[in-house]
């Protein structure tokens, strides 16, 4: 599917990757073999490209594909690496700081807005997101210091502790000023980070979801966003089959 002018192009394909199991954990152990590269090139200079080495599980991976689908750029060639963003020289790791780069240089669907009280709500968001929820789910010191320790079971009520202790704070932030979206009409920078937590919530991790009715409610309204939909993890190449 390819759009023109300011609509966002998606022309996705990429290479399968070995199917080694890593749940939680955000890196496999063996990046190089675990891992997958894609090219996206943008929709209006389209001699420049940027590759981005991303894990199709990991809620950081999802949250830039989404960026970079806004930004209207169009997934290329795919080779198997690890996850980062190469835009020329340039070398950006760290999901919030691609978020910020791609910001900063590609002004097309701006994230953050103009207004500083609505744009520090949206760093603010990302910032539960990044540092209150995905280290408790995704890094490997945590996962390691549970793995052999505890059953499946208790696995899972680790992780379900920290996602609930999140979305209890995101929910009571923003459900006095969510508009169509999470700080309004428009997709924000909170959008991007909030909508890869949730789905993980919901498919990963079995959250209960009506206790959290704005975030449940913004997860229906991005799931009917292309942009949003071709970034969902179960649906990129790399993601074994029957996930």
């Amino acid at each position: 599917m390819k759009k023109t002018g300011r609509e966002v192009r998606l022309a996705f394909s990429s290479t399968n990757l070995p199917t080694k199991e890593r749940r939680e954990a955000d890196q496999p152990a063996n990046l190089e073999e675990n891992l997958l590269s894609s090219g996206w090139k943008s929709a209006f200079e389209p001699d420049q490209k940027i590759k981005l080495y991303n894990y199709w599980r990991s809620t950081c991976s999802q949250t830039v594909r989404i960026t970079l689908n806004l930004k209207e750029y169009e997934k290329l060639n795919p080779v198997k690496y690890v996850p980062t963003l190469v835009d020329g020289e340039v070398v950006v790791a760290d999901s919030f700081a691609i978020i910020l780069y791609l910001e900063d240089k590609y002004p097309q669907h701006p994230l953050l807005p103009k207004d500083l009280k609505k744009k520090a709500l949206n760093i603010q968001i990302a910032s539960i997101v990044t540092s209150t929820i995905q280290p408790r789910q995704n890094l490997p010191v945590d996962i390691d210091f549970i793995e052999g320790r505890f059953d499946l079971d208790k696995k899972l009520l680790w992780a379900q502790h920290y996602l609930n202790k999140g979305f209890t704070a995101l929910e009571k932030l923003i459900k006095d000023c969510a508009g169509k979206y999470a700080t309004g009409d428009e997709i924000q920078m909170a959008d991007v980070f909030l909508e890869p937590q949730i789905h993980a919530g919901i498919t990963r991790f079995e959250i209960d979801m009506s206790e959290f009715p704005t975030l449940a409610r913004l997860h229906d309204a991005y799931m009917k966003i292309p942009e949003f939909q071709a970034a969902v993890p179960e649906i990129q190449q790399d993601a074994p089959r029957g996930s």
